[in-house]
């Protein structure tokens, strides 16, 4: 008889021996995979920092035996989201900035700025997000005041875009500006014989020269502080787009630390000691840092009016904006990239702009290709081009709240025809038949779900307008869902490591109250991260 009493104990010790050991079991999910068939799961098993499997709840919890188990009590899971084109670094510099954004006056600017100098009352002042065209006057201002309230503190003050600033005399004379100077890719505003302040692209690069460079203690907290709020929003890699390699050294060292977790892949910006940096290093490849690409700055922007255009502003008919480098650099630039085997990113926002890149790039990629050289946001495209994107497979990498930040004022730089191939999200996911979704934070905000929301829903978060905006353009929330995941990823090489919950893939994902594929349009904008994971590492828990 014992015997037989030992026999259901010996068969039971058996079975839980057979169980595969995992790190940490999910379960009691509603899982979106975002593989080839957009496919659901209940449960997913993680094992090392990777995806063991996905599958139902019964067979998932037979199967393994994991030393944390997660119920998510009917939670939504989805990839970690990627944002395919932001300015990380930049961004958490600028938490230590005055923050300008949703300013409505230059009064209420200067009002900010005094408020901000009581509490950072030494050095330079330094703000960003203004936006002019939030202002019932939506003329540039001129720095008159800024003189008055700091005659001896140099100032300047960058639009939402990083397109244009103003900058008060004591910057300007560091900088050695005076009227009448000409820049290549730029302008130095002058009315009357007099400096304004304003500076257009390139110029602004004349000021910024003369900021002393963040402190190493300056830049720790600005990239974690960068970090915890990503985290926050369900962001698990960044493409931080133009940053110098300096950046990236300090950059790594906080990796190898183990304090920044954020997966980052950057793109240099375009100055020689950047290409001499990478192409003698060549491609650079960690856990959590990867670098194969730059970052080419084509025009300006469409709200400074440095957006390049084929014809004249139509609310400024005497300029067409302008490039940031001659036509030949752009050339220089592309031979050698693509000699070298790296991949060219280059920002255009004009119908010029882009129509200047998509030749250039046609020139060396000739045909359907794997070279995955982007554009990026490809804001304004002339009706003639859009085929190019998908002749030479060059990825258009798009930031959609673009669109809704720029609505309310874009028809009258562009005029009633141009517009039709500004934000055309729908026309380019067309070309080659996906597209890089991003935000450029900090020109608008973090939230991937503004994100969301912007390519689906294609208005404002008061509802407007009531119809959309050019609504033919909207994505799918699937496509949206893949641009900001899959897609993403796959502009950066890294498709086959990331952007989709799949055995063998990186565990990098999230919780979310509410379903991003089901929710109602309303709620869109309210959906709380709960729960954010790296490698399966909880790196964030809403309290």
């Amino acid at each position: 008889m014992r015997i037989l009493y030992a026999l259901p104990l010996m068969l039971f010790a058996s079975c839980a021996a057979q169980k595969e050991k995992a790190d940490l079991l999910v379960h009691h999910a509603t899982i979106y995979t975002v593989d080839s068939s957009f496919s659901t799961a209940e449960a997913m098993a993680i094992k090392d920092g990777k995806i063991l499997e996905t599958g139902s709840n019964e067979a998932l919890l037979k199967k393994y035996e994991a030393k944390d188990t997660l119920d998510a009590n009917g939670q939504f899971i989805y990839p970690g989201f990627i944002d395919a084109h932001a300015h990380f670094y930049g961004y958490g510099l600028s938490l230590q900035t005055a923050n300008l954004n949703g300013t409505d006056s230059w009064k209420s600017i200067l009002d900010t700025l005094t408020s901000f100098a009581q509490s950072h009352n030494t050095g330079w002042l330094i703000g960003r997000g203004w936006d002019q065209n939030d202002w019932t006057s939506k003329e540039f201002p001129n720095n008159e005041e800024l003189n008055q309230l700091f005659p001896d503190r140099p100032v300047i003050l960058a639009r939402v875009d990083g397109h244009a600033a103003i900058a008060n005399k004591a910057a300007l004379d560091l900088a050695g500006i005076k009227p009448g100077m000409k820049i290549t890719g730029g302008s130095i505003e002058v009315v009357n014989g007099k400096l304004t302040g304003i500076l257009l692209d390139n110029a602004i690069d004349l000021v910024n020269r003369k900021i002393p460079g963040a402190t190493e203690e300056q830049s720790k907290k600005g990239l974690l502080d960068a970090q915890q709020n990503c985290f926050a929003m369900g962001l698990t890699t960044i493409d931080d787009c133009g940053l110098d390699y300096t950046d990236v050294e300090t950059i790594y060292k906080l990796q190898q630390s183990g304090e920044l977790k954020m997966r980052l892949y950057v793109l240099l910006s375009d100055a020689k000691r950047n290409y001499d940096y990478l192409f003698s290093k060549g491609k650079i490849k960690t856990d959590r840092l990867h670098i194969q690409g730059f970052k080419v700055y084509g025009d300006g922007a469409l709200g400074s009016r440095g957006a390049c255009l084929l014809q004249p502003y139509t609310d400024k008919p005497h300029t067409h904006g302008f490039l940031l480098s001659d036509p030949a650099h752009f050339d220089s630039v592309a031979n050698i990239i693509y000699e070298k085997g790296f991949q060219m990113c280059t920002h255009a926002i004009g119908d010029s702009g882009n129509r200047t890149i998509l030749h250039t790039y046609g020139k060396y990629l000739k045909e359907k290709n794997d070279r995955r050289w982007r554009i990026e946001h490809a804001q304004v495209v002339n009706k003639e081009d859009f085929a190019l994107f998908g002749k030479y497979s060059i990825i258009p990498s798009v930031q959609p709240t673009h669109a809704t930040s720029d609505m309310y004022w874009a028809e009258q730089r562009l005029g009633p025809e141009r517009i039709r191939g500004a934000y055309a999200f729908n026309d380019l996911l067309k070309q080659n038949g996906w597209i890089a979704l991003g935000t450029d934070f900090p020109v608008e905000d973090i939230s991937p779900f503004k994100t969301f929301y912007a390519a689906v829903v294609r208005k404002d978060a008061k509802g407007w307008p009531a119809n959309g905006y050019q609504t033919e353009n909207a994505l799918t929330r699937e496509a949206t869902l893949r641009g900001m995941t899959i897609w993403a990823a796959k502009s950066n090489f890294e498709e086959q490591e990331k952007g989709s919950l799949e055995r063998g893939k990186l565990a990098d994902f999230i919780l979310l109250d509410k379903d991003l594929m089901k929710a109602e349009e309303a709620q869109l904008l309210h959906i709380n991260v709960q729960r954010t994971y790296l490698n399966g590492e909880k790196v964030f828990h809403r309290k």
